[in-house]
């Protein structure tokens, strides 16, 4: 009976991708994302843990970034739009983004960056990068929802939001080290995940990656994690908005910009 439990476990996520976005799912669900850094799916690959996991999970094998360079990749991931931005350079942006819906909605949701100090989301020194960080576009500041990952296992532990984001630093997400960094850092957060009630219990954790590097198409890596999945590769084409529609979909809040129009990926959620 556990395995057969296990198995339905994403037909019913595909159930809440594919409701009315309008209204929340009936099926309270938990959703991770893990945005990675500036390495093809290819390269991404190298690493040994993350090789593990794309043999195990699903895998969008047809999955590009939407621009270059990093800064618009996290706004589209976050709010369907550029906003016409071609740089990384800091801009305030309107609170139209899945972090103010989710708040609107009255649903949970924490933004986990790792490095961020008391100096805050927009002060804190390197490692850490605000460009990383799209929730401090929006408003021009950050909400309270934005925290350092130190708080993230303690969430883990019985307070977990619907929705977490996690963003590295410049070296944990391989921007500024090697591909093996990020693997030993990626196993260490996926761990605790997936060790969690959270992630058991209904969760589904995605891992992507903001853009290429930028000698390529800018076809990323992307893969989708949850109890009970077998091995799958999709070949259907996805952007960054198709991966944002998924996740406004199973959390029941409305489209933004550009996902209003895209695919859910909804191949890699069903059973």
């Amino acid at each position: 009976m556990r395995r057969r439990a296990l198995l339905a476990l994403p037909a019913v996520l595909f159930a809440a991708c594919a409701q009315s976005t309008s209204t929340p799912s009936s099926q309270p669900r938990h959703v991770f994302l893990i945005v990675m850094e500036n390495h093809s799916a290819q390269q991404a690959l190298s690493g040994t843990f993350i090789a593990s996991v794309a043999a195990k999970y699903r895998v969008a094998d047809n999955y590009h970034a939407v621009s270059h360079p990093s800064v618009p990749n996290y706004l589209a991931l976050t709010s369907g739009s550029t906003w016409g931005i071609d740089d990384d350079s800091y801009r305030a942006l309107p609170r139209q983004d899945i972090g103010s819906e989710l708040t609107r909605a009255g649903i949970s949701w924490r933004a986990y960056m790792d490095g961020m100090t008391d100096a805050g989301c927009l002060d804190s020194p390197l490692p850490y990068d605000p460009g990383h960080n799209p929730f401090a576009f929006y408003g021009g500041a950050c909400p309270s929802n934005v925290v350092p990952i130190s708080e993230l296992a303690g969430d883990l532990g019985g307070k977990t939001p619907r929705f977490s984001w996690i963003t590295p630093d410049r070296c944990h997400d391989t921007h500024d080290c090697d591909v093996s960094v990020g693997d030993a850092w990626l196993r260490q957060q996926v761990d605790q995940i997936t060790a969690s009630d959270a992630w058991k219990s209904g969760g589904v954790l995605f891992i992507t990656w903001d853009e290429d590097d930028s000698n390529g198409d800018n076809r990323v890596l992307t893969l989708v994690i949850a109890p009970g999945m077998s091995h799958r590769s999709s070949t259907r084409a996805y952007t960054h908005y198709s991966l944002l529609a998924t996740i406004e979909d199973l959390l029941g809040v409305k489209r933004l910009g550009q996902t209003a129009k895209a695919t859910p990926m909804s191949d890699l959620i069903q059973g």
